[in-house]
Formats: structure tokens, sequence, C-alpha cells
């Protein structure tokens, strides 16, 4: 029962089990009532309340992680698991999926290259990480999907939110930004500092922690709507009540505040120098994790609040902690001007109050308890006591954590340089690569390692496991965008997407899909389209841009050769050569295309801008013979190839040279070696062509969208499933901006042909809320092919 008399927090009990600083928190599903908790002992723990008591019982300890836990959440309950999963991330840069009933492991996601520090669930499975390798991740069971790329530095917190689709990433850049479908939507700033925890609040706003000591409520739209102050110190986590507006939040102040109303309604505060994390029951009750390793939960309630003897044992661990005045938790501490005890005789005038009194030479800290109207002894004030960095690596530096950085001058009048060093790294390996790093001599190894080992005092942990990668090296040098390994996607380009499709110009007759001209033959389909039979995907097969009028082209090319400058002008024969070419690959004679034909090609395509594009337009229609393909496509020359067609897709360049390259572009899938390109590409093609979706002209848009549909067809052989997220994430972008019919019936296409057979695309376009973006089309009345097309690809999903 949720009994609020008074209002006010107190102990309801303390959870010793783990080693360990307790870094993150989450509540459970299963069992009910009950939370996980993660530590840098290097464990997961299911807690669960135990029946009549007031306490929390271990159900088990998962182990999986070679490195600190840093973060935990729950995935949503799916057909193949009713009771959900645990998903933990940790410095080993991994992230372990556990089951209820395992202490072991169920799977492990690798991909990222440095520490995991903030994970969150999603529907249909989906999980997102953030990571200190200052990208995200978007995983959907077992694999990753897309890689959220845009972050200067480390990511600390992630969160998906309500609306299908939308994720935000918060960051030692001091920003927050919006994804919508895997692109970066808005940036949010305004926070002084590193953004250390994220929390939603509704569809539309949420709340935002950092390491400035304030909190932040912001609307997804953009604006900041409030800034709440109270901490003093770094604000690790924050936690929304069920069904509210109100907060939890902890820090590096030894407190835990709680919010109400957008005022801080009561600090408690904790024998620990570090409360790293919170979390809120579904009865209102807040668990705690700091680094003495030890959770506590507090209550409002009072048939579960602790007994009088807990509560005392609790106040006087709290009055025996020793602050360090250096912290600034307290603000200037000048002992001489102390009051004696006397002064604790006047009341405070707000909960959590803190006030300083000198007794016996002892400076004290007490806080007023509003509700208990008198004051609680919250820790001795100690000289410098060297504690601020002794266990819990707080020290940050390029946004991230260690448990010491030294500034080392290398000469007297030089600059000086921070290195930054953990106890479990190699002293020798920390200095080689501070001495790389910094371009210094490498004569000063000795030195600085000796450095390093005198002012840790050889401090080291447990056991320094050896495949500790140093966050340094590993991670400082990571060039976001250069992403290897799994999250490269030797597959469809999520932008230019997946798709071609046929007409050259809105009003050329469109080759028939599938034996059934999709614009004549369908409309006797109407009230029977649940039995009609889909002709429209998956699309097996490339669609070209195939209409040509070689007269026109080369006519055009004449009358623009005559004003070009000497060094550009071809001579008669280099256009006699290229007839020739137009002939060959138009099926007008029966000759092969020459080395030299495909030579003049190459010169004419870099024609100025201005005059260029007959020649594009011969391009995009020889590039389908299987010669052309193959001589531009190949290995030598191709990657030329490729960078000199990017550069027309340039937003502030000529219409005609857009339209044309991306044709060409299109026409490229028809042969083996142009597929094989267009896949290796991927990348770097779909970045530049999405760019083209800012037009109006709708004949780019279709031939954008063909492009997609083009990767959709050889993604769906390949199977590709990271190369599909891309795809979709395309698909989804050139959607919100199309208005062309054509081009959407495109997008329809090429999203069917996606997710056809394949579970995993299914959940991941339903993710992406890509099913609420089509709906609309379902209704439209001509072409009949949009209509139909949208129904089938809404019956997969």
């Amino acid at each position: 029962a949720m009994a609020s008399e008074g209002g006010a927090y107190r102990l309801r009990c303390s959870l010793v089990g783990h080693g360990q600083d307790v870094r993150g928190l989450t509540r459970s599903l299963f069992p009910q009532g009950g939370f996980v908790s993660v530590s840098r002992d290097r464990t997961a723990r299911l807690w669960t309340p135990d029946g009549p008591n007031r306490g929390f019982t271990e159900m088990h300890c998962m182990n999986g992680h070679s490195n600190f836990v840093s973060c935990v959440c729950i995935i949503p309950p799916s057909d193949l698991y009713p009771r959900g999963l645990i998903a933990t991330g940790g410095n080993d840069h991994n992230i372990c999926i556990f089951t209820v009933d395992s202490p072991a492991p169920l799977y492990t996601l690798k991909g990222h290259k440095n520490t995991v520090c903030s994970l969150s669930s999603g529907k249909f499975g989906t999980l997102l990480s953030g990571s200190w390798d200052t990208t995200a991740k978007v995983w959907l069971n077992d694999r990753c999907m897309m890689t959220l790329q845009g972050h200067t530095a480390a990511i600390w917190a992630v969160k998906i939110l309500p609306e299908q689709g939308l994720m935000l990433t918060g960051s030692a850049d001091k920003t927050i930004k919006l994804w919508k479908a895997g692109r970066c939507e808005r940036t949010f700033t305004g926070h002084e500092d590193c953004v250390r925890g994220l929390a939603i609040l509704s569809d539309t706003e949420f709340l935002s922690c950092a390491n400035d000591a304030s909190v932040r409520r912001w609307q997804i739209s953009g604006e900041c709507l409030q800034v709440y102050y109270g901490h003093t110190n770094y604000i690790y986590s924050i936690s929304v009540f069920p069904h509210c507006k109100d907060f939890v939040t902890t820090g590096e102040d030894r407190s835990l505040r709680i919010w109400k109303q957008g005022e801080c309604a009561q600090t408690i505060r904790l024998p620990a120098q570090s409360v790293w994390c919170c979390c809120v029951l579904d009865n209102g009750d807040i668990v705690v994790g700091a680094s003495d390793g030890i959770i506590r939960v507090f209550t409002e309630s009072l048939e579960r609040i602790a007994s009088p003897e807990e509560i005392q044992a609790f106040e006087n661990e709290l009055s025996q902690s020793t602050i360090d005045p250096k912290t600034g938790d307290l603000g200037d501490i000048n002992a001489e001007d102390l009051p004696g005890r006397e002064h604790l005789k006047d009341p405070g005038t707000r909960d959590g109050q803190t006030r300083l009194i000198k007794d016996d030479g002892k400076v004290e800290a007490y806080q007023w308890s509003v509700s208990e109207g008198r004051w609680i002894k919250i820790g001795d004030v100690v000289g410098s006591s060297g504690a601020t960095q002794q266990t819990s690596g707080k020290v940050l530096f390029e946004g991230k954590e260690y448990d010491y950085v030294f500034t080392i001058d290398v000469n007297e009048n030089g600059p000086s340089y921070k290195l930054p060093y953990n106890i479990t790294d190699d002293p020798w390996l920390t200095a080689y690569n501070f001495l790389q790093k910094n371009d210094l001599n490498p004569m000063f190894l000795d030195q600085v390692a000796k450095f390093i080992m005198d002012n840790t005092k050889g401090q080291t942990l447990l056991s320094t496991s050896s495949q500790f990668s140093d966050p340094f090296t590993g991670a400082g040098r990571y060039v976001p965008g250069s992403s290897s390994g799994s999250s490269t996607m030797p597959a469809a380009d999520p932008f230019t997407g997946a798709g071609r499709y046929v007409p050259g110009s809105a009003s050329n007759a469109v080759t028939p899909v599938g034996g059934v001209d999709p614009y004549t033959g369908m409309g006797a389909y109407q009230s029977a389209a649940a039995k009609a039979e889909n002709i429209y995907f998956p699309k097996k097969d490339a669609v070209t841009f195939d209409q040509a009028n070689p007269m026109q082209i080369l006519g055009k090319l004449k009358e623009l050769n005559g004003s070009a400058t000497e060094e550009h002008k071809l001579t008669e024969d280099d256009l006699v050569i290229l007839e020739k070419l137009l002939s060959a690959t138009c099926n007008t004679s029966a000759e092969t295309p020459t080395a030299q034909q495909i030579q003049t090609l190459w010169r004419a395509i870099h024609w100025p801008e201005d005059i260029v594009f007959p020649a594009l337009d011969i391009l995009r229609l020889s590039v389908r013979h299987p010669t052309v393909n193959e001589n531009f496509c190949s290995e030598k020359d191709h990657v030329q190839f490729i960078i000199h067609l990017l550069k027309f897709l340039n937003p502030k360049g000529k219409q005609a040279n857009q339209l044309l390259a991306l044709r060409a572009l299109c026409n490229c899938f028809v042969s083996q070696a142009g597929q094989k390109l267009m896949m290796e590409q991927r990348d770097e093609i779909m970045t530049q062509a999405i760019e083209m979706r800012s037009g109006s002209n709708k004949n780019v848009h279709i031939a954008l969208a063909t492009l997609t549909l083009n990767y959709a067809v050889c993604l769906h052989k390949d199977n590709n499933i990271e190369g599909k997220a891309q795809c979709l994430s395309v698909i989804s972008t050139i959607m919100e901006v199309v208005q062309d019919l054509e081009a959407v019936f495109r997008l329809l296409v090429a999203l069917g042909t996606l997710i056809s057979d394949d579970t995993n695309a299914v959940q991941l376009a339903k993710s992406l809320g890509v099913d609420s973006q089509i709906k609309k089309y379902a209704s439209v009345s001509e072409p009949a092919k949009v209509k139909e097309c949208c129904r089938f690809v809404l019956n997969l999903l």
C-alpha cells in the first residue's frame, strides 16, 4: 500500500552483496516489485522482495563481463521470452543478455569499441546502447542494426522515446541529440558540461542531468522548458516516478534528491561520496546504488519503513563518514569562523539544508530534516584526505572516467600534457601510448612509467585482466565514421537505399512488373484487393531508366561542343565515336563498345558542370551495356568513377546533372560488376544521394526512390540485415518529403522487398514507425497500384 503520511522518504533497507561500487539499477518485471543491480565487481544481481519483511533477497548473481559492469536495462517480454530479458553493458565493450533465471548470459553483443555505459529498450525487441566510443548502436535480438554517429565525445546516456523511431543520446560533448529512423534530427544545447542521464516524461517531454549540477526539462521540439538547481556537484542519474512528472536524482555530492512540482522536496545524504544510480519501483520506493557497494531502498510507506534500530545504525554510519572539503559540496569552509554546537538549537529553514559546527576543534556537518524537525549529523569534515580519487575512477578526461589524470611537464617552458590512467592499466603501455599520442621523445619512457608507478603507489585491482584495452588509445583516437566491424553494412546503402524503378521521364511507358502492367491491369481489383495477388514485391531485378532519344542527345552534345572552351572541345572524330557508342548501347547496332569509345566518354563526362548533361545522359544509357558496365565498375578505376558521379549529387548543383547522375547510378545495377561496386560503395552513395530529397523536382525524387529500390533488390538477395536497416532508414527519411506518387510507389515496393521473408526486418520497420508513415497511401485512389502495394506492405507489418 502506498501510505504517504508525512510524505517524507525514510530508509526501508540496506542490501549488502556487491563487492564494489553499484553503478546501475533498474526495476524488474519478473519478479514483480524487484530490481536488478550491476557493479564494478563485474556482476549483475537480481533482487526480489522477501514476502512480509521489509527487505529484498538476492535471487541470483549473473556473471558474463570481464570488467566493470556499468549499466543495465530490462527488455520487455516477447513470445520467445515471456518474462523478458536483462541487458547489461560493461567496460569490456560488450553487452550481455540474460534470461531471468540463469546466471550465465544467453548471448553477448559485440561491436562497440569502448565502455558501454548506457542501455535503453524499446518495442519489438529493439535495444539502444551508448558508449565511450562516441557512438550509439541499435540492436535487434542479437544483431546490430544501425550505428548513430554524430557526437564528438563519449555518449553517457541513451533513451528510446515512446513514439516509434525516436531516440535520444546525451554526451560528454555537452549536447543531447534526437534521432529519427537512425538520422540526427535535432541537437539540444544548454548544458555546460558532460550530460550524464536522461529520463522520459511523456511523448513530447524529457529530462536530462549533467556534470554542471543542473537538471533540464526539454520539449522534443527543441526548447528547454525549465532548469532545476539543487545539487552541488556532478549529477549521475535521474529517474521518474510512475504516472507523474516528479523525479529523483543522485550525484557526486553524496545525496539523493527528491523533486516534486519542480522543487527539491527532500534531500537524503548517504555515507558514500558517489551516489551513482537510482531507480523508482512501481510502489514509489526509491532504490539507490553508491560507491560503498551498498544498495539502499527508501520508502514513504510507514508499513515498509526500517526498524528504529536499522535507522539508528544508518544515521550512525552517516555521522561517522568523513567529508572532504575539497569536493566543494558544503561550500567554502573556513574552520576558524564556524559556530559551536549551540548553533544546532536554531531550526533549519528547508529540508536538506546543511550546517557546519565546530566542536572540540573538529568540524561536523549536519542536515535539517523537515519531517522529523531535527538536525541529523551527516559526517565529519576532515582535512585533505585525498579520498576523492580513492576507488571510483571519477576523474573525467575527454568525457571518460579515469582513476587518475596526471599533468606532465616534459620541459620547463613547453606545454604540459594530460595523462589519464586507470589502475587496471599497464604503466609501461600507458606511458608508451602517451608519448606516441603527444609526439614526444620515446627516451622519456622509463621516466614516465616510473612517475605513474610512484604516484599510484603501485595500486592495481583484484586481477588485471589481460584483455583490458587502454581506454585512452583504444578510444581517444577512435574516429567516428571510420566504423569498421559489425556496423559497416556490406549490403545496402541506407540512404540511396534500395531500388530502381522505371521511368526515364514521368511520361514514358512503364515496363510491366511481373507480367501485369500495374498501370492498367489493376483497376479491376479494387473490391477483391484482399484476394489480389501481390505482383509488386519482392522485386527480383533492378529497375532501369531506358527511355532514349539518341538523335536529340547527340544534337545537344554537338551544340554545346560548339560553345566549349578549347581544352574541352571534342573533335569531329570524337563525336562520331560517341555516336557509335550510343548506337551500340541502345541496341540499334550489333557492335560491341570499344575501349576507345569508353575513353572518349570518360573525357566527355569531365566537361564543365553547365554543359556536361548530354554526356551524362550517354553514360546513363551506355552503362547498361555489359562491356561498359564492366569497364567503369570493375576493379581498376571504379572508385574514381563513383567519386566523379557523386560530385554531381550536390544540393547546390544543376538539377539536370543531379537527375542524370542518379539515373546512371540506378542503371549500374544491371550487371554483376555494377551491383558489386554499388554495394561496396553503399555508404558513400547513400549518404550523398539522400541529400537530393531536399529539392522539389519529382523526377529527381523518382530517381532517388529507384536507387533505393535497386538497393532493396540486392539486399533481399543477400539477406544482409545491417544493410536492410540502413535502407529502411533511408526509405523512412525520403518518405517524409516526397509528394510524387510514382516516387512513393517505388519506395513502397522497396520497403516490401526489404521486409519480405525476414521477421527481423519486419520488427525493425515497426520499431522505426514506418507503418504509421505509409498508412495514408492505403487510401489513394489513383494510381491504384499505390494503394494496393501499400496494403500488401501493411499486411506484413
